[in-house]
């Protein structure tokens, strides 16, 4: 089944940390460039962080920049999200997406003041 889940989301205070994880199945994962966006209440869904297939280079939304840090194993078909020094505008429910196909369901980070 060619799919994603994510998992990780969790309720936070302000200044905390969290890590999400996206499982992949049903693709050529190591082939994949893999992405993070995330959509906040009344938003539009926005990217937050993606890692290229092989070379695994990154790049980063400038709201989050040096806060998360994207990461992937292409043995496990995993990738991470970490997130540092969360604030109350990073509450939204965060989505992995496999380049510009297949999003997951998403996981729900919510933090507060």
């Amino acid at each position: 089944q060619v799919q994603l889940v994510e998992s990780g989301g969790d309720f936070v205070h302000s200044g905390g940390s969290l890590i999400l994880s996206c499982a992949a199945s049903g693709f050529p994962f190591s082939w994949s460039d893999l992405k993070w966006y995330r959509q906040a209440p009344g938003k539009e869904r926005e990217f937050v962080a993606v890692i290229t297939s092989w070379v695994h280079a990154t790049s980063y939304a400038d709201s989050v920049r040096g806060r998360f840090t994207i990461s992937r194993n292409d043995a496990r078909k995993m990738v991470y999200l970490q997130m540092n020094n969360l604030e109350p505008d990073d509450t939204a429910v965060y989505y992995c997406r496999r380049g510009n196909g297949l999003w997951g369901q998403g996981t729900q980070v919510t933090v507060s003041s």
